[in-house]
């Protein structure tokens, strides 16, 4: 027990204790939601433990030995009925009171706002290994980094390919965890308050570069989002867009290293495999020995910008 107290008390005591023992910030309604159910349990959680560590050391100091004989009976006490009743009803209101909390906040937390609401927007959210793929309406792709608008309902649609493992997208400013499933839809939503940059990470442990599997949602105002989005795809259709360098930064150089010099998979900088159209995307597509199809179910817009990235920046191995 005096161990707990020190270590509480300590904790406590360090430098954004608060910050790290509560939710971050909230940006989103839901990630508000969440913020609050936490906090509320909390009251109860701290409550108890004073009250049941504050009885114990009173009974501690009251029933103490003092100056009774090592192996003499301490003073029976029998019977306290009201008290019974007390500790008995006491739990069963506190359960209830949380339960209810919980209940009246889950809808806000867990339901996503009704399809077409004004302005709304939904992005198609793809967990692999090892990376964030994010696809819009019209066609734009982006990998690691999404970009959605403030103030705007956001509605993900959150999955993983048949052939892949299960992750779990987590941005805590935006709202609480959703699995990405292989062969399996779920959803789940945000509305950021404000604009800003909102970290996070997969939060299931899906293989060896899981810790490396981040995700960033990049909150625009609507016009800087709109303007985003249309330059997005007029870059893409052309093959001239950032989706190259996000694909070999956020898909390949996790393995392959970021020149190219090798990690948990084989050095790859210098090979003439990377020169050849054809044969990147036949390796993507399809995977090659231990190697997984990283890029099975890509567009052609996402092996050319790959492709072309690759011919134009080729990695040195520095």
């Amino acid at each position: 027990m005096v161990f707990a107290v020190v270590s509480l008390v300590t904790a406590l005591a360090a430098p954004g204790a608060f910050a790290q023992l509560a939710p971050v910030e909230p940006a989103s309604p839901n990630a508000e939601g969440i913020r609050d159910s936490y906090l509320f349990v909390s009251i109860f959680v701290v409550a108890i433990f004073v009250l049941v560590e504050g009885l114990l050391i009173a009974f501690i100091w009251k029933y103490r030995r003092q100056k009774r004989a090592r192996f003499d009976d301490g003073a029976q006490v029998h019977g306290a009925t009201n008290l019974e009743l007390v500790w008995t009803a006491g739990p069963v209101l506190v359960l209830a009171a949380i339960a209810a909390f919980v209940f009246v906040e889950l809808p806000g937390i867990k339901n996503v706002p009704a399809a077409g609401a004004s302005g709304d927007l939904e992005i198609r959210v793809t967990g692999r290994q090892f990376y964030w793929q994010y696809e819009y309406p019209n066609g734009v792709i982006a990998v690691d980094r999404m970009r959605a608008p403030a103030g705007v309902p956001v509605r993900l649609v959150v999955t993983a390919p048949d052939e892949d493992v299960i992750h779990s997208w987590w941005i805590p400013a935006l709202g609480g965890k959703i699995d990405a499933i292989p062969g399996r839809v779920n959803e789940t939503w945000f509305e950021a308050s404000r604009e800003g940059v909102f970290r996070g990470q997969c939060a299931e442990l899906c293989g060896a570069e899981h810790a490396r599997m981040l995700a960033e949602v990049e909150v625009l105002s609507r016009a800087a989002f709109a303007a985003w989005l249309e330059e997005r795809r007029d870059e893409q259709t052309a093959g001239t867009s950032e989706l190259g360098q996000e694909l070999w930064e956020g898909v390949c150089a996790k393995c392959h290293g970021l020149a190219g010099e090798g990690g948990i998979a084989r050095r790859i900088a210098g090979s003439t495999i990377l020169q050849d159209p054809e044969a990147v995307e036949d390796i993507v597509r399809n995977g090659r020995r231990t190697m997984p199809a990283v890029g099975a179910g890509w567009t052609s817009e996402q092996i050319e910008a790959l492709t072309t990235y690759l011919q134009e920046s080729p990695p040195s191995g520095n």
